[in-house]
């Protein structure tokens, strides 16, 4: 099973030449870490003791969640969900592709 990106490819157990396994490996562990930080600092570090880097065929890595309690991954959700609320509002605001911004000194034509 892949996605439309690749990531999700089977995990690397058979490692090929010239995949860079390890990059992927590292870059998985630091956000891995970054996340079980997070997760102590909100008491949820016992919620999730499958967390890990892993690294598939690709060479892409990935933080696995392990198998978590529904409620954990409801109380994860909302914590993602209730940051976003708080980052949005001070986010530029976006445009769509090729539309231009206007103001009240300048025509939109």
């Amino acid at each position: 099973m892949t996605d439309r990106r690749g990531v999700v490819a089977k995990r690397a157990e058979n490692l090929m030449p010239g995949v860079p396994y390890v990059r992927g490996w590292a870059q998985a562990r630091r956000s891995a870490d970054a996340l079980a930080a997070q997760l102590t600092a909100v008491g949820l570090e016992s919620d999730f003791p499958g967390l890990t880097a892993d690294v598939n065929v690709s060479g892409d890595g990935l933080v696995r969640l392990g198998i978590v309690r529904p409620e954990a991954a409801l109380i994860l959700a909302e914590l993602i969900a209730s940051g976003l609320a708080v980052e949005m509002p001070t986010q530029p605001e976006t445009l769509p592709h090729g539309a231009r911004r206007t103001s009240p000194h300048t025509s939109a034509a």
